[in-house]
């Protein structure tokens, strides 16, 4: 079974507001990456924040650790649910292929230009809390060297949402 994961306790300091509100086509990207992930999972759930509309999982050891805190928590949660993999999405990842899990292909995969949307065994948990409890930065990229996880390139250039210029690119704001 496969859980995704939305990564959205991020800061949007260089978005100016909660981008995870920001609104495209009439809906948050909150929401958009929730009704994306359905559309490939079997469960959803929201990392980072305390309201969502599905279930919510706290950052794991603790908030404030970026990208690598919320694969955690999702992580986490996904084991003790009995999950064999999760799919990440960052709040802010647009322009996904409708079959991105087949290019992803067997875990652990991260798309190449994004490698916060990946797709990650669970059995990467303990390399990723040796990772988060130990000195340094906590970068994704410490995560892929330790998993081996492939770098999928997707067709085409996928979007990600870092200011309100990159949302009106991509036809909201």
């Amino acid at each position: 079974m496969r859980l995704g994961a939305v990564l959205a306790g991020g800061a949007s300091s260089r978005f100016g507001s909660d981008k995870a509100l920001a609104v495209l086509d009439g809906r948050t990207l909150l929401d958009h990456a929730v009704a994306r992930l359905a559309d490939w999972c079997e469960a959803v759930v929201v990392v980072g924040r305390s309201e969502a509309p599905v279930p919510t999982v706290p950052d794991w050891p603790a908030p404030g650790m970026g990208p690598l805190g919320g694969i955690a928590g999702a992580l986490r949660h996904a084991a003790e649910g009995g999950f064999a993999e999760v799919l990440t999405l960052g709040v802010d990842s647009l322009g996904l292929p409708d079959d991105l899990p087949a290019r992803l292909g067997e875990a652990p995969a991260i798309v190449a230009d994004q490698p916060v949307v990946a797709l990650w065994p669970v059995a990467v948990l303990p390399a990723l809390e040796t990772i988060l409890t130990g000195p340094g930065k906590h970068a994704v990229r410490d995560l892929i060297a330790a998993t081996g996880a492939r770098a999928v390139v997707l067709p085409g250039a996928s979007v990600n949402v870092n200011r309100p210029e990159d949302l009106a690119r991509f036809g909201g704001g």
